[in-house]
């Protein structure tokens, strides 16, 4: 079997690539190791918590002991299914700061700044806010991805929000558009009560235009005389090589991605020989510079019944799953994050850099919920974590699972921003728009004041935010550590590209899966030899940044 292109992973970026070659008349074949995505826990939003936890849809990967978080192993969920990780996750809609993408440009990814983004954001999207608030002068309309809003009914939504402005910060309409910073409403991948996955936008079009989508594992990228020429697969219990008459452009996300690269020789040359690969491209970054954010709940228990707990029993989940299957109306038909903030931590940052997710109901993400019954939360965390980890192999093998080591909460800074997230969500809480509704601190406790109390919640409780990114960076072609430059092509390879979140130099505002389809959409046009002309919008700023938090 062969194509002109093959594209390794039916995930975010991978199936905006597929789309967007068949659409130019290439053929196209997509390598997926995962299942198909139909069934209710992937498309009802409500039930987001259980896709990402079932061996069917998910990788099942977790980190390697995390030394500065007590030694616990993490989990990190990705996507095995098709559309990759947009089809477990929480399918939060967030593009990242403009400023995130001129750093990318600063530190070698000459194409990427904001406005040379911003295009493919727009091309994408097909937002549905428009006539409600927000900016549609930054936003698309006609894109594959559906972008909406959700109802915004509960009480404890709006609160978040106002509290947000007593405590003196700005309110933003659209956090997409040109002011990121200050409390508003969260937008989702969601459209006419279904989870609208890279799948669904991207695949199912690419498919019906030709592409053609093979299951099966990806074990190495062939390459002959310096150059891909395909991909070793095992699929139905053999192994067999489909072949690229063009490039082979690998998209299977910032694990697996690098994971591949050094099965198939390109990486650091010391550790490939410990495995006993060839070295075919000595690039020192291939797992390197991996990044994530981490975040925390901050729980309160409700003084009245106000919360989503009323759902959370027998009778309610089958009241919400009844409705969501008949109507796909109610609250099955939300992903129930429907406001967020983005706050600068202290005066002197010019950006954002915490993020909140505000939910009406206090529980994990493994579905388990606070004893207290009634109750909201905030997920809250920084956004720029100076630490870095690293993808390594765990053996010569393609199918073990690599080694994922975050090296979490390994920098200073990250103990002094984390502290204080933790304190200004509790101010956030105090203000009078959640009188009517607060009770008390669940977690981390009212007892819980001191920077060592701070500390030993944070090391006890933090959790990964699921988006790993960073690990097959962008760069120029004569910076050591990059591995692709800023056409996406693996320095040193010829005929082989990597288009996914493992590109990204630093990791963006807020969540990931939005800016992994624009790396998708844009790395597209790369490889077909043509771009979206650059759009010089300028994102606000507080005006007084440099003296003021607020």
């Amino acid at each position: 079997m062969q194509a002109e292109y093959i594209v390794v992973g039916a995930g975010s970026a991978g199936c905006a690539m597929a789309y967007r070659l068949a659409e130019a008349g290439k053929s196209v074949i997509v390598i997926e190791h995962g299942g198909s995505d139909w069934g209710p826990f992937i498309n009802m939003p409500g039930a987001l918590s259980y896709p990402m936890n079932m061996a069917r849809y998910d990788w099942g990967y977790e980190t390697e002991p995390e030394p500065h978080l007590n030694g616990r192993r993490l989990a990190c969920p990705r996507g095995k299914v098709l559309g990759g990780s947009s089809s477990i996750n929480g399918m939060i809609y967030v593009r990242g700061h403009a400023l995130d993408y001129d750093h990318w440009r600063e530190e070698g990814a000459e194409g990427w700044g904001y406005a040379d983004v911003l295009p493919y954001f727009r091309r994408m999207e097909n937002w549905h806010a428009c006539g409600h608030g927000g900016d549609p002068a930054w936003r698309g309309t006609d894109g594959p991805l559906h972008i909406t809003r959700g109802a915004r009914d509960n009480p404890l939504v709006k609160a978040f929000v106002e509290a947000g402005r007593e405590a003196g910060y700005e309110t933003t309409d659209d956090y997409n558009g040109a002011q990121q910073e200050g409390f508003g409403p969260f937008e989702m991948t969601v459209w006419k009560g279904e989870r609208w996955s890279a799948a669904k936008a991207y695949l199912r079009p690419a498919q019906a235009l030709g592409a053609k989508v093979v299951r099966g594992l990806a074990r190495r990228v062939v390459i002959n005389e310096g150059r891909a020429t395909g991909v070793e697969v095992a699929r139905r219990g053999r192994v067999e090589i489909l072949r690229a008459t063009r490039e082979v452009i690998v998209a299977a996300g910032a694990i697996n991605a690098p994971a591949l690269l050094m099965h198939s020789g390109i990486g650091p040359a010391a550790h490939l020989a410990e495995h006993g690969i060839d070295v075919i491209a000595d690039r020192a970054g291939v797992g390197q510079n991996l990044q994530d954010h981490l975040e925390l709940y901050i729980q309160m228990a409700a003084s009245q019944p106000v919360s989503l707990f009323k759902y959370w029993n027998l009778l309610g989940k089958a009241y919400v799953g009844a409705r969501w299957l008949l109507q796909r109306k109610g609250p099955g038909a939300s992903n129930q994050f429907e406001s967020t903030g983005f706050i600068r931590s202290e005066a002197g940052i010019p950006y954002p850099d915490i993020q909140f997710h505000f939910l009406p109901l206090a529980v994990r993400y493994d579905g388990s919920v606070a004893a207290e019954g009634h109750g909201f939360q905030a997920h809250v965390g920084p956004m720029r974590s100076p630490s870095r980890g690293a993808i390594t192999l765990r053996s010569g093998d393609p199918a073990d699972a690599p080694r994922i080591f975050f090296n979490y909460m390994s920098e200073e800074r990250d103990w002094v921003e984390f502290r204080r997230a933790i304190r200004l969500t509790r101010e956030i809480f105090a203000q009078e728009a959640f009188a009517p509704y607060r009770s008390h601190e669940i977690s981390p406790g009212e007892a819980a004041q001191s920077d060592e109390d701070l500390d030993a919640f944070i090391r006890e409780h933090a959790e990964s935010a699921y988006h790993p990114c960073g690990t097959c960076r962008i760069g120029r072609r004569d910076d050591p550590m990059a591995v692709v430059d800023p056409e996406n092509r693996v320095i040193g390879v010829e005929g082989l590209r990597v288009a996914d979140s493992s590109v990204f130099p630093r990791i963006t505002n807020g969540n990931l899966n939005a800016p992994s389809i624009m790396v998708g959409e844009k790395a597209a046009d790369h490889v077909l030899g043509r771009r979206l002309p650059s759009e010089n919008a300028q994102p606000w700023i507080h005006p007084e940044w440099r003296t003021a938090q607020r």
